[in-house]
């Protein structure tokens, strides 16, 4: 499912959960461990990979369609959103500089994923977007949040509300990557940069984290009303309809 290594004096993390790295409780669970290993392992660089043909493409369908098959299904997704946003919560606040190598495509969950990361290098032609609009529901694992705080809220409208699904090439102009390459030269980059990372202080790197985590307040009010906002949305018929007809194929993301 997860398959994390210590290499050098980083610690890398290969998703590899086919078809499309998908986040169920299970998948939650095996971040969690890989974390632990991770802060564990006295590395200071976290580099994230997939093995799969795209980087994540979110909540697990599967899921989804179980908790809708009976009463308490609303109140069950909530509560799995809230711990995906508590996972991604951890990975912003690790010691470790977070690296998500963007090999494939990354959406809803997936993108919110390396969101949560500090830097994010992507595949020219990746496809990079948030389309739970379009099911009635909102990026709720913190994409509202961070992706107005990392390329502004102009370019978070055209993503989320305006359903634009973009290129690498594209994200990087936004400023939602740092990078953008042919996807044949991402692996190398990436390993460039985490050799580039590895001559620096890792005290030093952490304490650079922590002074600029203080540029702005913390997300936990805005974190708070995603939840909320999806609670309420869970609560509508249009909602239901849109997800319904999403989990049998017949539109929706």
């Amino acid at each position: 499912m997860i398959h994390g290594e210590k290499v050098g004096g980083a610690y890398r993390i290969d998703m590899a959960r086919p078809p499309v790295n998908a986040f169920d409780g299970g998948f939650v669970d095996a971040w969690h461990e890989q974390l632990d290993e991770a802060q564990a392992s006295g590395c200071s660089v976290l580099h994230i990979r997939s093995s799969q043909k795209v980087f994540s493409a979110g909540a697990d369908l599967k899921m989804m369609q179980s908790m809708f098959a009976d009463a308490g299904g609303s109140k069950r997704l909530v509560a799995h959103v809230r711990r995906m946003q508590d996972l991604f919560d951890r990975i912003e606040a690790l010691p470790l500089v977070s690296l998500a190598e963007i090999s494939g495509s990354a959406l809803g969950g997936g993108l919110e994923l390396a969101l949560a990361c500090d830097l994010r290098v992507a595949a020219d032609k990746a496809v990079i977007g948030l389309p739970e609009a379009r099911i009635g529901l909102l990026p709720g694992g913190g994409g509202t949040q961070r992706l107005a705080r990392l390329c502004g809220t102009a370019a978070a409208k055209r993503i989320i509300l305006g359903g634009d699904a973009v290129d690498g090439k594209t994200a990087a102009a936004l400023g939602i990557v740092q990078w953008s390459f042919p996807a044949q030269e991402v692996p190398s980059f990436c390993e460039d940069l985490v050799r580039r990372m590895l001559q620096a202080s890792g005290t030093a790197l952490a304490a650079c984290k922590r002074c600029m985590d203080q540029a702005y307040p913390p997300i936990r009010a805005g974190l708070d009303t995603e939840l909320s906002e999806i609670s309420q949305l869970l609560d509508t018929a249009d909602t239901h309809a849109r997800i319904q007809a999403f989990l049998e194929g017949k539109g929706g993301a």
